[in-house]
């Protein structure tokens, strides 16, 4: 009888361990990303940019994680999490590089060249700009239009940035609040009779988005889901001016 105990008191122990396991813990680790959020962006998106200044070394640390990482040992949602936090942390790097001169991201290009193109980003031990990041990794690969939502190009009229990484195991839960959040501010969503003003990302990502009237009805809450319905597709749209100023001080 004490075998038997003994038995069963060592399978529940096992299952126990083997349930733990299952839980899949992040194979990324963001603790020093998510540390550095939390202290320096406001729960609007802006970013205490001298603050992070202070703790650029911190951000360097956390940009070698990124580096250390082979994406495609990571699954499809953990992947996709890990290339929008590439993208969001090296443009604070990017930010940094040259802070307090800065007063706009697009000052970090020049006349015959963009920000967007430069080759900073060393992944795997190729070299990448942002727009490789964005262009040719997470707008093709994972063809999902929230992550025009997700990433944040350090500007006023970019959607906000989190003031948490994104995680795999949450993805779909924090884009969609992404998604839902921009949608429903009022600076980048505005309805005034039959005229609908929306963001230039959706014209810039015309292609991603379709139609753009039905695809902000899929997040629309509200007042506007109601003037939204009420129009039906007597709804003109129109696109508001970019804000390129610093999102921080």
């Amino acid at each position: 009888m004490r075998g038997i105990f003994v038995f069963i008191v060592l399978a529940l122990m096992m299952g126990g361990a083997g349930g733990a396991e299952a839980q899949h813990p992040p194979l990324v680790d963001n603790t020093i990303y998510a540390a550095l959020l939390d202290a320096n962006v406001s729960p609007t998106g802006e970013v205490d940019y001298r603050a992070l200044k202070i703790r650029e070394a911190e951000l360097d640390a956390y940009l070698d994680v990124l580096r250390g990482i082979n994406p495609q040992s990571l699954g499809q949602d953990e992947r996709f999490a890990y290339w929008i936090n590439v993208y969001n942390a090296f443009t604070l790097k990017l930010i940094l590089s040259e802070y307090p001169g800065v007063e706009s991201i697009r000052d970090l290009g020049g006349l015959f060249s963009s920000p967007w193109k430069r080759k900073f980003i060393v992944i795997g031990g190729q070299e990448l700009h942002l727009d490789n990041v964005e262009k040719d990794i997470l707008i093709p690969e994972f063809k999902d239009p929230r992550v025009h939502f997700a990433i944040n190009c350090a500007s006023k009229s970019c959607p906000p940035l989190l003031t948490e990484p994104y995680e795999g195991q949450r993805l779909n839960e924090q884009l969609t609040e992404r998604a839902r959040s921009f949608v429903n501010d009022g600076r980048n969503v505005v309805l005034q009779g039959e005229m609908l003003s929306v963001s230039r990302i959706f014209k810039w990502y015309g292609d991603d988005f379709g139609d753009v009237a039905q695809y902000l009805m899929r997040y629309a809450t509200g007042d506007l889901a109601q003037g939204m319905r009420a129009l039906g597709p007597k709804v003109e749209v129109r696109f508001l001016d970019y804000d390129w100023s610093l999102n921080g001080k």
